[in-house]
């Protein structure tokens, strides 16, 4: 797990991993807010309340402010769902289920395009967020991360361990609901082709929907 630097109230430097990150923000917030700078306190204050508790990036609050503020541009969005991970947590236990949660999220996110971020929707599940790209460029970077969960050493983490995820993407504007409700059922149709894979709408033929991995 990577580590952030930070400095305690005395000056010293102090290491924390990257899941704490939150808790990190709230102690600083509360430093902040005991020298009276409460500008920096509300700053590392948001970043706590922006931060999903267990992987670190971001959580489903800051997921549905930047889909509110970004309703009236051009994005594309996947949703995103670890493959078959009851079954991790069932054989593996749930101490290796998280250290699963949080290397997905960094593999997710690590590479995206400029611009672009990833959330933690809920359980094993995520959406990334690519503003500005069309749908070729946004399923190249989501099979880009597919791959990168694909060929990851997992059996570092715990010798049998694989770990696919399956995508459903879509380019097509329209409220943040309905592109939520789309990339769900695409996410869907991912794992009944199979899982490791990416789905998403042919641009040639409506209704049909194409697959890639």
């Amino acid at each position: 797990m990577a580590e952030v630097k930070a400095v305690s109230k005395d000056g010293i430097a102090v290491h924390t991993e990257a899941a704490d990150l939150p808790a990190l923000h709230e102690t600083i917030a509360s430093l902040f807010a005991a020298q009276g700078n409460w500008e920096r306190a509300y700053q590392h204050l948001r970043s706590a309340l922006e931060r999903d508790a267990l992987t670190a990036g971001y959580n489903r609050r800051f997921l549905d402010q930047q889909l509110a503020r970004l309703a009236d541009g051009h994005l594309s969005l996947a949703m995103v769902d670890i493959d078959l991970f009851k079954h991790v947590n069932d054989t593996f236990g749930h101490l290796i289920g998280d250290r699963v949660l949080r290397s997905v999220a960094a593999l997710l996110k690590q590479d995206l395009p400029r611009g672009a971020f990833c959330a933690r929707y809920g359980g094993e599940e995520f959406v990334l967020v690519m503003p500005g790209l069309d749908a070729r460029e946004a399923l190249s970077a989501v099979e880009r991360a597919r791959l990168r969960v694909a060929r990851y050493a997992w059996h570092r983490v715990r010798p049998g361990l694989t770990v696919t995820v399956s995508a459903g993407l879509t380019a097509r504007p329209g409220p943040a609901e309905e592109r939520l409700r789309e990339a769900d059922a695409l996410l869907y149709a991912a794992k009944r082709a199979g899982r490791n894979v990416v789905a998403y709408p042919d641009s040639e033929i409506p209704g049909q929907i194409r697959h890639s991995g």
